[in-house]
């Protein structure tokens, strides 16, 4: 940071030119003034300036009341103080901008907290079946799931399942998808289920507004259909909205009634007409 100073100061010095009247700036005021350039270094260093973008400084020192030759004329000042330094007024600065950005850490905190809570209350299960068993062909049509949409943000699938030595099959796949608004598909997917022990299986999709219904065919037959002998536990599909879609949620059910809810509006016409 105090690099970032040297910059500011050096730039400063360019911007000065000869006057014969100077203000003197108090200390905390070349403090706030030093912060503020920084911040600007910070932004316009990014932005790779030309040497005359450092007239934004300017505008700086205008905003306090100054020129850019009261400034340059205080700066050069302090080898004239014997009780101040220039070196003081700098780690002021810094002061400041390491407050300010203690602040904003906290802001953020604060902030990531409330997207974590306002997500974690607005999940909700769109569908749970603690056990589907699936013993014969005919069985296979339980093994079709289909779960509407509702909205976008992450779909979490999970599920166990045990593949048993009664099975008959040589393959035995699962398969999700994604059916959109317009009746196309996406995000099709195929797995293939371990045979003999008991196993887990977890997968979270992304999906838009344009989604209507996620499918989950537990069971696929890659080859000749034989007799299953399959066994699916605590089945679960979880929603959790977009970000920014859950903070509306917590905020509209934190707010509860207000005056211009849609809810509001419509029993007050409807009472009006009575």
């Amino acid at each position: 940071m105090k690099r970032f100073f040297g910059w500011a100061l050096a730039a400063l010095t360019l911007l000065s030119t000869a006057c014969n009247r100077h203000t003197v700036i108090p200390d905390d005021e070349l403090a706030q003034i030093f912060h503020d350039a920084y911040l600007t270094n910070a932004y316009i260093e990014t932005l790779h300036p030309r040497t005359d973008s450092l007239n934004l400084y300017t505008a700086i020192f205008a905003n306090y009341g100054y020129t850019t030759e009261d400034v340059q004329y205080t700066i050069g000042n302090f080898s004239k103080r014997k009780s101040a330094r220039l070196s003081d007024v700098v780690e002021a600065a810094i002061d400041l901008l390491e407050e300010e950005g203690k602040r904003y850490d906290r802001q953020v905190a604060i902030l990531d907290t409330v997207k974590q809570v306002a997500l974690r209350t607005m999940r909700r299960e769109l569908f749970a079946d603690s056990l589907i068993r699936i013993r014969s062909l005919r069985d296979t049509a339980d093994a079709w799931i289909v779960v509407p949409m509702a909205g976008r943000g992450e779909y979490r699938i999970s599920l166990g399942y045990e593949v048993d030595s009664l099975d008959r099959n040589k393959r035995l796949q699962r398969c999700t998808w994604v059916e959109q608004n317009d009746g196309t598909i996406a995000q099709k997917q195929f797995y293939t289920l371990q045979r003999n022990r008991r196993d887990a299986y977890t997968r979270r999709i992304t999906a838009d507004s344009a989604a209507r219904n996620l499918h989950i065919r537990l069971l696929h037959f890659p080859d000749e259909p034989k007799r299953p002998s399959v066994s699916f536990y605590d089945v679960v599909v979880e929603f959790t909205p977009a970000e920014e879609d859950a903070l509306h949620q917590l905020r509209e059910q934190q707010m509860g009634l207000r005056i211009f809810a849609d809810h509001f509006l419509r029993a007050a016409i409807e009472k009006d007409s009575l």
